[in-house]
């Protein structure tokens, strides 16, 4: 039985629509505020929650952002007056499910309930539940997950770009697991790993003999892959020797292993994965461009952290959540200072940097918080570099701002007493050296 919080100071419409939904067989608890339904939020899990925008101690936005800082993956449907849709819409770009208008139409309501219910556990890929992948609720999350869904079903050949450590990894797990080939096997290769001349062979595995070094027979990893995923990691550093072989395998469905024979045919999806730009790579002649187009039957961009907006939280907390659980620590928040930090850090290392922060400042955090002082020196030195860095361009731009006014100025004085420089002195309040000085400065003869 799903659990649903509604958070509606009309009383008369909250029992109606607590009598319909209980006869629909939910479980609802009930709050007339914003305090009061935030108080029963924090107090017990529930799988949805139904807002009023207007509330006499609140508005639904400032609650929306509460309950997405503290549970981002729980949907939220906001209810509003026709005048309000303009900022319901605003609210679902803050993470709302769905809104609906005033008069509630019973019949809408309860379809959006279940296909928010049915959406929430379809889109739990099966990694989450071993707390090894966490997804986003913000828009570009939810536009990933959608277009995962959509290619996972396919065989098709998926180029998954993105920086490192974004999760393109992750990404491909999950495609494999949401595919019909989730019970074969699911090979990752990180090509920036393998050098040009032991490339061919791990991936395609080698004859005994077949030169120095190879005293049994190898099978390589697309035979390993066979019937399943393979996932090649920054398949822009393979060598052009190597690119061959591969358009071969992807084309013909066969692999010959290195100093033999026989071929072998192989029934393999290839997933793969660049932070570099292939594109500009065929230009300069480094990447096959007819090996590009063949893995790049479908693009996928896994956005870096720092565009992830609201999504941070949810990082953080799985991040910390797991750290507790590994370290055996009882680490609840993250200080404000923290997580204004965290809000304005550029995370070059996106979510691998975050989750070795996070698990850094568990392990030192010696109280129920994360502080300032459990974060990594070099990290605060950046970001005082960084606001210094900002802080002085800023005062450049003022002075450059300031010449430009200050020579228009000048120049306007100039023209209004016809070039009589003894006359715009006096104007300006200043001596006539001083004037020259500045006309010589900004050019003005």
């Amino acid at each position: 039985m799903a659990s649903i919080l509604l958070i509606e100071d009309d009383l008369t419409f909250s029992r109606i629509l607590e009598g319909f939904l209980t006869k629909k067989g939910y479980q609802i608890t009930t709050a007339h505020g914003g305090k009061d339904g935030l108080k029963a939020f924090e107090s017990r899990s529930f799988d949805f929650i139904l807002l009023d925008y207007r509330l006499p101690d609140t508005t639904g936005m400032d609650l929306l952002v509460e309950i997405k800082r503290l549970k981002p993956a729980i949907p939220v449907v906001i209810m509003t007056s026709f005048s309000d849709i303009r900022t319901a819409v605003k609210a679902i770009k803050s993470g709302a499910y769905e809104y609906i208008t005033k008069p509630v139409n019973p019949d809408e309501l309860l379809m959006i309930l279940q296909q928010a219910l049915k959406k929430e556990k379809a889109t739990i890929p099966i990694d989450v539940a071993k707390n090894q992948i966490v997804w986003g609720s913000s828009a570009l999350a939810k536009e990933l997950h959608e277009m995962i869904r959509l290619v996972a079903p396919t065989n098709m050949s998926v180029l998954i770009e993105g920086e490192s450590g974004t999760g393109k990894e992750n990404v491909a797990r999950t495609i494999h697991q949401l595919s019909p080939r989730a019970k074969g096997p699911f090979v990752a290769v990180d090509c920036g790993a393998l050098s040009k001349e032991l490339a061919g062979s791990e991936l395609f595995g080698h004859a005994r003999g077949s030169f120095t070094g190879a005293i049994n027979d190898k099978i390589g990893q697309f035979e390993a892959a066979n019937k399943g995923t393979i996932f090649l990691d920054e398949v822009g550093n393979l060598s052009y020797d190597v690119q061959v072989k591969l358009l071969r395998a992807i084309q013909e469905r066969v692999v010959q292993p290195i100093g033999s024979n026989k071929e072998i045919r192989v029934d393999v999806r290839i997933l793969t994965a660049t932070n570099d730009d292939l594109i500009e790579g065929v230009r300069r002649g480094e990447f096959r461009e007819d090996l590009y187009h063949r893995l790049n039957e479908f693009k996928l961009k896994v956005p870096p952290v720092r565009e992830r907006g609201k999504d941070l939280y949810e990082f953080l907390n799985f991040f910390r959540d797991a750290a507790n659980e590994e370290l055996q620590r009882n680490v609840k928040t993250f200080d404000e200072e923290v997580l204004k930090l965290f809000e304005s850090y550029d995370w070059p290392g996106n979510l691998r940097e975050l989750k070795n922060v996070v698990k850094r400042a568990v392990l030192i955090s010696t109280g129920d918080k994360v502080t300032l002082s459990a974060l990594p020196p070099e990290m605060i030195e950046n970001m005082r570099a960084t606001q210094t860095k900002e802080k002085t361009a800023g005062l450049y731009d003022l002075k450059a701002l300031q010449e430009v006014q200050e020579r228009e100025m000048i120049l306007k004085t100039l023209q209004e007493v016809r070039y009589n420089k003894s006359k715009a002195a006096r104007i300006l309040n200043i001596d006539r050296k001083t004037l020259y000085l500045k006309m010589d400065k900004y050019g003005i003869e």
